[in-house]
């Protein structure tokens, strides 16, 4: 994987939060940053030490937890064990998971966000976080 020039988006929240930047929290950093999946510890140390050798599984992992207790990157159990990392996104989305595939979907939808809201007001709650993931299995199964 050959990684941009450019400073990625989780680098400069890293910065912003003044935290210090070592050159194997940068590798990890970008490819977090250019990730177009929700990879977990050992996707990031397959491929940050592709770029990287001197990278360890352990920088990883502490790499992650801190990037996590920042609030820079979000955890997320998808159902299959493993936690699973994204950078802390612009507007709120949600998952859709393929059980056979693993493949994650992100998607938004208003009238779901809007019956959400519903919902809470109706019990005498007003929503200040939640997390919606949709476990699915592809249609054509059905027939089968």
């Amino acid at each position: 994987m050959l990684l941009s020039g450019k400073i990625s988006a989780i680098e400069e929240a890293c910065l912003a939060k003044g935290m210090r930047m070592t050159e194997q929290r940068r590798v990890i950093a970008r490819v977090l940053s250019e990730a177009e999946d929700h990879p977990d510890v050992e996707d990031l140390y397959a491929r940050a030490s592709a770029i990287d050798d001197n990278i360890s599984i352990s920088t990883v992992y502490r790499t992650v937890k801190m990037f996590e207790d920042a609030g820079i990157i979000a955890r997320h159990e998808f159902g299959d064990g493993r936690s699973r990392y994204e950078p802390v996104p612009d507007e709120h989305h949600d998952h859709l998971i393929d059980l056979r595939s693993g493949r994650v979907v992100e998607f938004r939808s208003e009238e779901i966000e809007q019956l959400q809201e519903e919902i809470a007001r109706k019990l005498g709650y007003r929503i200040v976080g939640h997390r919606l993931e949709l476990y699915v299995l592809p249609l054509d199964e059905d027939k089968a």
